[in-house]
């Protein structure tokens, strides 16, 4: 097991930021790798919500369940795919006018991924950071007034 953890400051207010992450479907439009979501259960989202995501460059379907949902303060998730199952949360504490999100993440590889176990936790750190940091620049890029 590989553990991943981080935390990144978004100028946008705590709900906000929870609303976006909460609902997967959001997640292509700050997540490169990301191409579809598809919510698998009826609406409204919360615990026990389901989506089926796809990563384009590995072509790989993913299953995502939020397991824990407490608006806007924790959420919680365990990520399935071939290679691996990612479980952990993730916390949305205020910071005057920003949210500081934190990820604690436990990630398990699985079969013959196994043996690049060594390389999950940098590039898993890396991966991470990216992805948090497009949520950063796409929700601090909504609440801009437009100047033209």
């Amino acid at each position: 097991m590989v553990h991943v953890t981080g935390k990144i400051r978004i100028t946008a207010p705590r709900e906000r930021v929870f609303d976006v992450v909460a609902d997967s479907r959001n997640e292509p439009s700050y997540n490169a790798a990301m191409t579809d979501v598809e919510l698998l259960t009826p609406e409204p989202i919360g615990l026990g919500t389901r989506f089926r995501a796809r990563m384009g460059n590995a072509g790989m379907d993913m299953l995502v369940e939020l397991t824990e949902f407490d608006r806007p303060h924790r959420l919680s998730s365990m990520t399935t795919n071939p290679m691996m199952e990612t479980s952990g949360s993730l916390s949305f504490t205020p910071d005057r006018e920003a949210t500081i999100m934190s990820w604690d993440w436990q990630v398990r590889p699985k079969g013959w991924f196994r043996m690049f176990w060594p390389l999950v936790g940098p590039l898993g750190r890396r991966q991470e950071r990216r992805i948090w940091a497009g949520l950063m620049r796409r929700l601090e890029a909504e609440a801009k007034p437009d100047t033209s």
